[in-house]
């Protein structure tokens, strides 16, 4: 996955990326963004003027006249008196500018991977994800400062420090200018050609380490099972040994750049100094003006050597914000067309009218002009081996793909023109291995109908055979049920799903082997409010076990992306050498194991 993101983004083209991402944010609040840009801008004058006054005044008292000394003096009080109330504006107005641009990135990166591909999801670490979110969203907070606080301020000193030399002395203006364009050039050429590169390999593998992490942590019970702590331990270790060489390398990257850097510094340092001294010997300077030209270069040395610094956060917030701006930019994979419109699904007759479909990096496809029709409340069961196309044909109805060719509609309605919101909340589904939320069961089986009641809820349990074990619990339904549902045992963990799909009262039910978690005794009871709740509605049963689907009114045996049987329990079994019958004959037990083959 790696790879295929770094192709979005070519490396020459990363900070303008990252850059264009920030002004977008920055145009949501214009006036907060200028207001912030314009005092830090003023208040850094105020420090390009002070030196000048100091000068001036260090002129006068020399010559003994104290008004003019007095008035130098008085101009460097209100100059700094200046500066803090426009820095403090400044201050305040990128607070609010910087959270809402937190927020918002947040909450549309989430947004984003919300929608993104199953493809993408069954590639994607979750751990990884989330540390992209989140390191990205405290990135942008350092951009900002950076951009908005810092290398405005320096760029604001550093020009003008060089006009008002320049204005008085060319040769002095000539060598500040000479000499500071030579540190911003190395500067940015060091982060940019050198740092970058090493410092997005560096996060990369902080990505990957927070990867394994989380997968190891979501699956502890999987590790404990199989007494894996051992194996997982050397597996982490592994990926720490290689994220400790990559960033030790990059920080020992910056240690070198910072030395470059600073040595730099002190040759400009050395030539502002002796130039001045050669205008004073020359006398073409006074004592006052080489305190002027002494105290501007201490005030634009302290904010060249920031501004290494501050480049150096700008290439790292840059990394940093790169994996959440690929997010942002990443394709969706199914996306709503312009046109696409809420769906009204009243019957729920389904039909597949040729649908060629197939996986991305499949060489041929699952379906070839596959067609079929299920009318209206009818009850249909899918089985065949795995692989077969029984999962496809269900992920096609909720357009969680789309088709290569033909169409997939619901009562007649296209459903790659319907909104994928309205068409997923008017089907059902009860999945084999269910997943919960870290919420409350109320929180849980509620997630099925937003504007259900308590009443509803507690109905809909019962209906499911769970409001009993429920009630057994020390919080009944405001019982947390752990991180995707850890703290209940599977079959309670089914009930709860069934019992999310009864709230959800939607017209197409999509079961999944819906029962194969629970115990006997269970089993009946849900089956028999299953019968009740397929009542007038369009059921899809996949099935392993064929005692799920003896009652169903019809039954579509698939093998290798093809329907090769279709037709009802009774039916089915008669036929001589047939998929179905051969597959019964397996599961009782009387037939030979080579099945579909």
């Amino acid at each position: 996955m790696a790879n295929d993101e770094e192709d979005l983004f070519p490396r020459a083209s990363v900070l303008r990326k990252v850059l264009a991402f920030t002004f977008r944010l920055w145009a949501r609040a214009p006036l907060l963004a200028a207001a912030c840009a314009a005092a830090m801008l003023l208040a850094t004058l105020t420090e390009v003027f002070v030196p000048l006054c100091a000068g001036r005044m260090i002129d006068a008292v020399g010559s003994g006249d104290a008004g003019p000394a007095w008035r130098a003096f008085a101009a460097i009080a209100a100059l700094g008196g200046a500066m803090v109330i426009l820095r403090h504006l400044g201050w305040w107005a990128i607070t609010p500018l910087t959270l809402n641009m937190m927020r918002d990135v947040t909450q549309e990166a989430f947004a984003r991977v919300q929608r993104l591909s199953t493809d993408w999801h069954a590639n994607a670490f979750s751990g990884s994800t989330v540390r992209r979110i989140t390191r990205g969203m405290w990135a942008l907070d350092t951009l900002n400062d950076v951009l908005l606080l810092s290398l405005l301020p320096s760029l604001t000193v550093l020009v003008g420090t060089a006009v008002l030399l320049a204005a008085h002395w060319p040769l002095l203006g000539l060598v500040t200018g000479v000499g500071a364009l030579a540190y911003i050039v190395l500067t940015i050429g060091l982060a940019t050609r050198v740092l970058a590169p090493i410092a997005r390999l560096s996060n990369q593998w902080d990505t990957k380490m927070g990867g394994v992490l989380a997968d190891a942590i979501g699956t502890n019970a999987v590790v404990k099972a199989f007494g894996g702590e051992a194996s997982e331990e050397a597996r982490l270790a592994r990926t720490i040994a290689k994220w400790h060489r990559r960033t030790r390398r990059t920080w020992m990257a910056f240690t070198w750049a910072g030395s470059g850097q600073l040595a730099l510094l002190w040759l400009i340092r050395i030539a502002a100094t002796g130039a001045a001294l050669w205008l004073w010997s020359h006398g073409q300077a006074s004592a006052g003006d080489m305190a002027y030209v002494l105290t501007s270069y201490l005030v634009l040395n302290g904010y060249l050597r920031d501004i290494g610094q501050y480049v150096h956060q700008l290439q790292r917030s840059v990394n940093e914000m790169e994996e959440l701006v690929q997010l942002h930019d990443q394709p969706l994979g199914v996306a709503d067309y312009a046109d696409a419109r809420s769906i009204a699904i009243g019957a729920g007759a389904i039909r597949f009218e040729d649908v060629t479909f197939r996986y991305t990096g499949q060489d041929r496809p699952l379906y070839e002009q596959l067609s079929v029709v299920i009318p209206a409340g009818q009850r249909v069961g899918l089985v065949g081996p795995s692989g077969s196309g029984k999962t496809s044909f269900v992920k096609l109805i909720q357009r969680l793909y789309d088709v290569d060719a033909g169409r997939v509609t619901i009562d007649g309605q296209d459903v790659a023109h319907a909104t994928q919101a309205s068409l997923r909340r008017q089907i059902a589904i009860v999945p084999q291995e269910p997943v919960l939320f870290h919420r409350t069961l109320s929180e849980n089986i509620g997630y099925g109908r937003a504007d259900a009641t308590q009443t509803d809820i507690e109905e809909a349990a019962r209906l499911a055979n769970a409001h009993d074990f429920i009630m057994t619990l020390p919080k009944g339904y405001r019982t947390p049920v752990g991180e995707r549902g850890v703290k209940l045992s599977g079959g309670e963990r089914q009930r709860v799903a069934i019992a999310r799909a009864f709230l959800a009262d939607a017209p197409i039910l999509i079961l999944d082997e819906a029962t194969s978690s629970l115990d006997s005794e269970s089993e009946a009871a849900i089956q028999q409010a299953m019968e009740r709740l397929m009542v007038d509605r369009t059921t899809i049963v996949i099935a392993h076990r064929l005692s799920t689907v003896r009652a169903l009114d019809r039954i579509l045996v698939f093998a290798g992306g093809r329907i090769v049987e279709d037709g009802t329990h009774d039916t089915l079994l008669q036929a001589d050498d047939g998929h179905y019958r051969r597959l019964s004959e397996r599961q009782a037990g009387t037939a030979a194991p080579a099945i579909f083959e």
